[in-house]
């Protein structure tokens, strides 16, 4: 995917550090469940309407079953080829089947940048971390010490103990068909040029009934993010097949997908995406208002239920929220809030690049 480029991230980043200063941190937490209908341990799990691509928060280990379950129902085969994307930075542990992630004391209960985290390096400390944790346990009696996200002091007593490669292990047993991927984006920017080879990739050969799911710790914009890009990718595997056989695929709507989308004239243009830079390039771009037109759709099913989603995160909409709250913050909000700003821009410049690269591919 040449036509994106690898800028870097805008925030300034605490990077990740090594596993023996990193703090224990409870995924969970009081009132993180922010959507109705919850699956019970999936943090946060819905679906994309008119696709077979769900998000989430992290699982704990029940929630893993709990979530595969609803997302194979009384149709899809448990054994059948089911597609996970990890979008975390931050190492896991499971503690007596709760996720704990690792995460540098000065990053408690905010949502970190941690620097260029890759695949090699999650899984790295990952490795590292719970080692660190069985330590950690043996040197204090059996009990893990801990903070939730408001830095409250846990002792957990610890009666199992595993990574979360030995947990998506343990879910293949019932679930053979699972492909669980790492992909570490960082929470604001965009994803780099690797992270959206690593998912074309990976759902390159896979069947249009192929389910998707995509978690970060909470449900919220990394998973969002994720979601938006393999919904583009989707949309090109069921642009290239026949229309009859589309239609014969179960909690696949092809009316809603074929469905003409007009953003709302009345939005004001912030609402509508029409940033300088965003004029620019699609002004750039062959069909660039087409590709423009493909995301934003995209991103309204990924939304919430105002713009016809069912999740929590507007990534379009965040933007001209943020900025009309730009105005009435004090200088050092200002200064974070803008950073912000720029970095979520980005982020919707490069989805209308990947979206413009997507209908490329399928004229091809």
């Amino acid at each position: 995917m040449g036509s994106l480029s690898s800028a870097p991230r805008q925030l300034t980043t605490t990077t990740m550090g090594d596993m023996a200063n990193a703090a224990c941190m409870a995924d969970g937490f009081d009132n993180i469940q922010k959507l109705p209908n919850p699956v019970p341990g999936c943090p946060n799990f819905r679906r994309v309407p008119g696709f077979k691509v769900y998000c989430c928060g992290q699982p704990t280990i029940a929630g893993f079953e709990a979530a595969l379950t609803k997302v194979c129902g009384d149709t899809y085969p448990k054994d059948g080829p089911i597609i996970w994307f990890n979008l975390r930075q931050e190492p896991d542990v499971y503690v007596n089947g709760e996720p704990i992630c690792a995460r540098p004391p000065n990053k408690i209960g905010e949502y970190a940048e941690l620097g260029d985290v890759t695949r090699d390096i999650a899984k790295s400390n990952e490795v590292e971390f719970l080692k660190q944790c069985e330590m950690r346990k043996n040197e204090n009696g059996g009990k893990l010490k801990a903070v939730d996200i408001t830095k409250k002091a846990l002792e957990i007593e610890v009666k199992e103990l595993k990574s979360l490669s030995q947990v998506i292990e343990g879910v293949k047993e019932k679930f053979p068909g699972l492909v669980h991927w790492r992909v570490p984006v960082c929470n604001s920017a965009a994803p780099l040029e690797n992270d959206f080879d690593i998912i074309v990739k990976t759902l390159t050969g896979t069947a249009i009934n192929t389910p998707v799911i995509v978690n970060d710790q909470v449900g919220l914009s990394r998973a969002t993010t994720g979601c938006v890009i393999a919904c583009l990718f989707k949309e090109l595997q069921i642009s290239a097949s026949f229309e009859g056989l589309v239609e014969t695929v179960p909690g696949v709507n092809a009316a809603l997908l074929k469905t003409k989308y007009v953003m709302n004239p009345e939005k004001d243009t912030l609402f509508r995406g029409e940033f300088e830079v965003v004029k620019e390039l699609v002004a750039t771009l062959k069909e660039g208002d087409k590709a423009k037109n493909k995301v934003d759709k995209i991103i309204d099913l990924n939304g919430t239920p105002k713009t016809g989603g069912t999740g929590i995160k507007q990534l379009r909409e965040n933007i001209a929220e943020s900025k009309l709250s730009y105005e009435i913050m004090d200088d050092a909000a200002q200064a974070f809030l803008k950073t912000k700003i720029m970095d979520n821009i980005q982020k919707y410049y490069y989805l209308i690049v990947f979206s413009a690269y997507i209908r490329e591919q399928a004229a091809a």
